[in-house]
């Protein structure tokens, strides 16, 4: 009976042995599991980070020559800007060289006092048409770089506007007359229109208004 209840104490101390030692083991290898994990994520965030400092650095550059590239861009621009002021400058500089050179050989008024435009109208009557001819008769006797300026001038009769448009149109009658009939090319001929503006009489009489209602041809060389 006492070696019955020995033998029962021994195994009672070998199980609970056995019972810790599996414990421990059980602990030991979820510690090592969780130190992997860990080490794992460690690293996968070690690698996120250099990642980062990477896709920093690509930015940073791309962003120094987005500004280096707008630099140039701006410029270029100011260059263009400068060389197309300079032209225009050039261009109004040779354009008033070009009408400071040019001198008046031959001028012709046509004014209704002497029975060409009538009030309001535009059309060109027989009598402009001839003198007009006369014009390109002065023109053929100087041919080299001869030039045709046409002014259009009304009364102070009536709305500004409405006026300073029939001078245009008056203008534009003389210009399409001498290049139809006389093939003077256009680009010798040039059309402004003064409207009631630079009146040569008095427009308070019927007679100053009739002189006023003109268009007057320069011929420059």
């Amino acid at each position: 009976m006492r070696k019955f209840v020995l033998a029962l104490s021994v195994a009672a101390l070998a199980a609970g042995s056995t019972t810790a030692c599996a414990t421990k083991g059980f602990v030991r290898n979820r510690v090592g599991a969780v130190n992997d994990k860990v080490e794992s994520v460690s690293k996968s965030v070690e690698e996120t980070q250099e990642r980062t400092r990477k896709n920093e650095a690509a930015i940073n550059e791309a962003n120094q020559k987005i500004v280096q590239v707008d630099q140039h861009a701006t410029a270029a621009n100011d260059v263009a800007t400068n060389a197309r002021s300079a032209a225009d400058t050039a261009g109004s500089k040779a354009d008033a060289v070009d009408k400071a050179t040019k001198r008046i050989i031959y001028e012709v008024t046509l004014s209704e006092d002497q029975g060409n435009f009538k009030f309001g109208q535009a059309k060109l009557p027989d009598e402009a048409k001839a003198r007009l001819d006369e014009v390109v008769k002065q023109l053929k006797s100087n041919p080299n770089g001869a030039y045709i300026e046409v002014e259009g001038y009304t009364d102070n009769v009536g709305d500004k506007a409405y006026n300073e448009k029939l001078g245009l149109e008056r203008a534009e009658s003389v210009k399409r007359y001498l290049y139809m009939e006389h093939q003077i090319p256009l680009h010798r001929i040039n059309v402004i229109s003064y409207g009631p503006d630079k009146p040569i009489a008095p427009n308070k009489t019927r007679d100053g208004r009739a002189k006023n209602r003109r268009v007057v041809i320069k011929v420059l060389v």
